[in-house]
């Protein structure tokens, strides 16, 4: 079943559901659509499988219903400069539940999807499960992450009328010069987050774990660790590093949490299907009979 669904400033998102309806929903908004082609061959340069969100919903869908949408993917193609704020995404996310006829369901997010479900998990009690990946439930890096924002926002204003030749893009991440990268991409896409992040300055993710009675899994890839250079702030985001300091206390707060081990397991390695799949898919089937 897909559904052209109209999300709260008004642009329409494709969303699709699919699987045993007895079965438990997981709702899946890293479900990218799949890349062929150049496009595809350029993604596995960089690690990323191009159907990604296609071997998401077939390694599930045995098992459960699967809600699934690239809601990142409609962001980049619609973005929503001024109003991206937690509450809105979370609107959104109640209202692709709600047309489809889903009343409770389960949550995957990575990365600042993975955010959103911790925001999500504090505004309703639709939630069965939650689990997030690529970014930690307690001591969050959203200043770093601002500053990182902010810098390519104003980096993307500076450039928007200049000749910034795009090679970088189509070369392997290790030839990627990333201190002097220069960023041209649309201002909107960039200002959007930036929006995110400054609705979440203020925002205590200690003080909300006391709302959050679900069963719960954080996860990340050992080498998730990426030092921005200083067209970026000179900011180091540490998922790992935080994930792992913070372990013991996660768990006492009733996280389960998980260290996805290899010398190349950084932050685009451990959101692939083929690396999280087996460790997802078997959290769900132990917490969702």
């Amino acid at each position: 079943m897909e559904k052209n669904i109209k999300l709260t400033d008004g642009t329409e998102l494709k969303v699709g559901l699919v699987g045993n309806a007895n079965s438990p929903t997981i709702m899946l908004p890293v479900a990218k659509e799949s890349v062929y082609g150049q496009d595809a061959e350029h993604l596995k340069l960089w690690g990323v499988d191009p159907e990604l969100g296609k071997h998401f919903v077939e390694g599930l869908m045995d098992k459960f219903r699967i809600l699934h949408f690239d809601y990142e993917g409609h962001r980049l193609q619609h973005p929503n400069p001024e109003n991206l704020t937690p509450e809105s995404i979370v609107k959104d996310i109640l209202t692709i539940a709600n047309e489809m006829n889903v009343k409770k369901f389960s949550y995957y997010g990575y990365s600042w999807l993975a955010l959103v479900g911790l925001q999500l998990a504090i505004r309703t009690d639709r939630l069965e499960s939650l689990i997030m990946g690529g970014f930690p439930p307690i001591d969050g890096p959203y200043k770093e992450m601002m500053v990182v924002t902010n810098k390519t926002y104003k980096q993307a204003l500076s450039n928007q009328n200049a000749s910034v030749v795009d090679e970088q893009s189509q070369i392997s991440p290790e030839k990627v010069d990333w201190d002097n990268i220069q960023v041209k991409i649309d201002t909107n896409q960039t200002k959007q987050f930036v929006t995110m992040y400054e609705h979440l300055m203020e925002f205590d993710d200690r003080d909300i774990q006391h709302k959050l009675a679900i069963p719960r899994l954080a996860f990340a890839g050992e080498k998730d660790t990426i030092v921005y250079g200083e067209n970026f702030g000179n900011v180091t985001v540490d998922i790992i590093g935080i994930l792992q300091n913070n372990k013991e206390e996660l768990e006492q707060l009733g996280w389960d949490i998980e260290i996805l081990k290899g010398k190349d397991m950084d932050h685009t390695k451990a959101m692939q299907p083929a690396t999280v799949l087996p460790l997802i898919k078997a959290w769900f089937i132990k917490h969702l009979k």
